[in-house]
């Protein structure tokens, strides 16, 4: 689980605890902590889940990104009902509401669900049930971003954008439209009708890219899918021209430092190219992905981020707002929360 430095030497972490902030790279499923996943485990039995929360540290060890997709997937597995998928969402807004997440924009993967014999209104009437009880109570504001699973192909694109656009099944809270899942042999450019479709529907585009490919994939990512946002990009510092046309047109990056060492995207953290990013002058957002797979939380990969970049207050508070700013939420929610870091951030700091 993650784990806090000595606040009595270094007192940034308490300062990220408190500090408002925007998630917009997280998974709906890969947010389930080991309570829940536990709980699922044994409401299924036939699964291979563990259902001890201490074993299931062991469980997320992955060796690479093929073998944390096959754990990934025994993880939806568990998601078979609709009262399984709102307990689910309601305590995913719970734990990142104990963050000071004000606003998240959370990647659902509808097809996983719909496949395994959940009716696809039951399901869509249970995320935003969970997401409109979570706003009431923890003031937590979630956004969802429908995502295709890449490893499933082009049915489930086809049936993804069907979900995202059908007027009668589309959920009030859907903002954006992704692709997921492993990259190798998974071309981005033959979903290009899907977020076509999506995007005259007027939704946003996200899609994974360059987690583990190189920047070719950005780059088809940005040319054939015309991605707002890049999730992961990680091999964007390879291409310098690539890393020159993120800062120019200002298309962040999701970065999740930690999910890209667990999955072996990258070798160690000091070896992460997010300086080459700030330094190219590309606007960089924060994430956890999939948190408790990882062994993190958004607060860790603050942290992190403020190691990385040797980044004080002030900094981690321009962080912040990156992701705020960079987020599908109208510009006076945006405005909002921008406040309130600015007062944090100064109240903090105050003498």
């Amino acid at each position: 689980m993650p784990t806090t430095p000595d606040t009595d030497t270094n007192p940034l972490p308490a300062f990220i605890a408190e500090l408002p902030k925007a998630e917009l790279h997280v998974h709906h499923v890969g947010s389930a902590s080991p309570r829940i996943v536990a709980e699922l485990a044994a409401r299924h039995p036939d699964s291979k889940v563990p259902t001890d929360p201490e074993a299931l540290v062991d469980y997320f060890t992955f060796t690479d990104f093929a073998h944390f997709i096959d754990v990934y997937l025994s993880v939806v597995d568990l998601i078979r009902t609709p009262e399984d998928v709102r307990l689910l969402t309601f305590e995913v807004a719970r734990d990142l509401a104990r963050q000071q997440v004000r606003y998240a924009e959370l990647t659902v993967t509808p097809f996983s669900s719909t496949r395994r014999g959940i009716d696809e209104r039951a399901f869509m009437e249970a995320i935003e049930d969970a997401r409109k009880a979570a706003e009431s109570e923890f003031g937590t504001i979630l956004r969802w971003c429908f995502d295709i699973p890449g490893e499933a192909g082009l049915e489930a694109a086809e049936e993804t954008v069907r979900l995202a656009t059908d007027d009668r099944l589309r959920p009030e809270g859907l903002v954006s439209f992704g692709l997921g899942g492993p990259e190798i042999g998974v071309p981005r450019p033959q979903f290009k009708p899907y977020f076509d479709r999506a995007i005259a529907a007027g939704l946003h585009s996200v899609p994974h890219a360059g987690e583990t490919t190189g920047p070719e994939t950005v780059w088809d990512a940005l040319t054939h899918l015309r991605a707002e946002r890049i999730g992961h990009g990680t091999s964007s510092a390879q291409d310098p021209k690539l890393l020159a046309h993120l800062a120019e047109h200002r298309i962040p990056l999701e970065v999740c430092p930690t999910s890209n060492i667990a999955t072996r995207a990258v070798r160690t953290l000091d070896e992460h190219p997010i300086k080459e990013f700030v330094r190219a002058g590309v606007v960089v957002t924060i994430n956890s992905d999939d948190p408790p797979m990882f062994g993190t939380d958004l607060n860790s990969e603050y942290a992190v981020a403020a190691r990385l970049l040797d980044l004080d207050e002030h900094g981690l508070a321009e962080l912040a707002k990156n992701a705020v700013d960079a987020s599908f939420l109208d510009e006076p929610g945006k405005a909002r929360i921008k406040d309130e870091i600015d007062s944090r951030t100064a109240s903090w700091l105050a003498p």
